[in-house]
């Protein structure tokens, strides 16, 4: 069987039920039963097959997704990010547009301690967006920054997606959660620059409203009781893995326990919280893993099909440069962001692209931050973006989808500009590794 037709059948057939709306695990599952059958070697095929899905999730380096998430889960459901955007508000005086930067960076300092982007955008969606719509905000000045800033979460470590590609791909996973720092924060910028700028030109869109106005230490005392004590599980998980005192799996122990102590310490861990922050961890892991163990095998096959080497050796026989064909890597990841999950583009294309990145000599850290905003920017395009039916959830009746539609396009245009900025100039994604690691 030739190499052409296995790529339609593992390629073609993966990416068609999952665009039917079969949940992408058992895409990969029916996908890989046929695989396993076709090209594995029938019965002892599906043997290896089954070894494989255990082998496969039965690895240390997983480890960090489940704790990651759990650490975000513990921060929401006892109510300490509530804390954070107390203090955050506190601190920032009037600037036009100023619940929405207030958003922003309420949920830059949460992306820090929380490995959950949905968990982001779910809590500032329904704390912050009734309280700036009551004060004649614009739903899409309501909206758009918390679903932006909740995408920037994916960059910012501890994230159990960066995690998850690192597995998946082979990039070092404390490289390839460093090298997301520097360009989710230059994104955090953006938008607060764009959020003052656009409400400067049309101030009809976020009114300015009178707050309480605090002075001396009222004004710092929630920033320093709750934000500097909780920003510290980023420092404890950043600093452990930079200065080899631990691995990436230690690292997330260390801040998962961390995390715990704090919520201890505050007298707002209850069994009660622990228990649904348990069970949502386990809900998000377990569907992380099951896909997981499909993807091991599917690059397994694919490979042993001689469909991998195929394309590879077809993409790379036609005498493009290599920047060419990252840059058609990362138009084809954008394309698939607006139809599918950010699990299943990496489950599409880490088997056929990490081989071309190896075979070029592309340094995997900058490409694989790449990817990440690539996924960033697949949480937020219309119409599936996961984010956008999050707020969608979450936001008062008022807002309508069309308002989340357009709310989020000024975002998406940073975040292709922020692509670019990386593409051209790499050091933005790789310098901060090189410093630290």
């Amino acid at each position: 069987m030739s190499w052409q037709l296995a790529a339609c059948i593992m390629l073609g057939g993966s990416t068609a039920l999952i665009f039917m709306g079969m949940p992408v695990g058992f895409a990969f599952l029916v996908i890989n039963l046929i695989g396993a059958i076709l090209y594995l070697g029938g019965e002892a095929g599906l043997t290896q097959f089954a070894r494989n899905s255990v082998g496969s999730v039965a690895t240390f380096s997983l480890t960090p997704i489940p704790l990651f998430i759990l650490m975000g889960e513990v921060l929401f459901h006892t109510g300490l990010a509530i804390k954070v955007i107390d203090a955050v508000e506190r601190l920032i005086k009037e600037v036009p547009g100023r619940l929405a930067v207030v958003a922003v960076v309420a949920g830059t300092v949460f992306s820090a301690i929380s490995g959950s982007t949905i968990a982001t955008t779910a809590m500032l969606g329904t704390l912050m967006v009734p309280v700036m719509l009551s004060r004649g905000y614009h739903p899409t000045m309501a909206t758009g920054p918390i679903m932006a800033i909740g995408a920037v979460d994916m960059l910012i470590p501890p994230s159990a997606l960066t995690v998850l590609l690192g597995s998946l791909s082979g990039i070092s996973i404390p490289k390839l959660l460093i090298g997301g720092i520097l360009p989710g924060l230059l994104l955090s910028i953006a938008f607060v620059v764009y959020i003052v700028v656009r409400v400067k030109l049309q101030p009809s869109i976020a009114p300015s409203s009178k707050f309480d106005e605090y002075h001396g230490w009222e004004k710092l005392r929630p920033f320093v009781q709750y934000v500097l004590p909780l920003i510290s599980i980023f420092v404890v998980v950043v600093a452990s893995m930079t200065a080899g005192w631990a691995t990436p799996t230690e690292s997330a122990a260390i801040g998962t326990v961390f995390t715990l102590v704090l919520a201890l310490a505050y007298r707002a861990l209850t069994m009660r919280n622990l228990i649904r922050a348990l069970e949502g961890t386990a809900s998000i892991s377990g569907m992380i893993l099951f896909i997981i163990f499909g993807a091991m095998t599917f690059a397994q096959i694919l490979s042993f099909s001689g469909a991998s080497d195929g394309l590879v050796d077809l993409i790379s026989s036609q005498g493009l440069p290599p920047l060419a064909v990252i840059a058609a890597m990362l138009v084809l990841l954008i394309f698939l962001g607006i139809f599918v999950d950010q699990v299943s583009m990496m489950m599409i294309t880490l088997p056929i692209f990490m081989p071309l990145v190896q075979k070029f000599g592309i340094d995997p850290v900058w490409f694989g931050v790449m990817f990440l905003i690539c996924m960033q920017l697949g949480l937020l395009l219309p119409p599936h973006g996961l984010l956008l039916m999050t707020m969608k959830g979450v936001a008062p009746p008022q807002v309508l989808m069309a308002d989340v539609f357009r709310a989020v396009m000024p975002y998406v245009v940073l975040s292709i500009l922020m692509l670019a900025l990386v593409f051209f100039v790499p050091g933005t994604a790789v310098w901060l590794p090189k410093v630290v690691l």
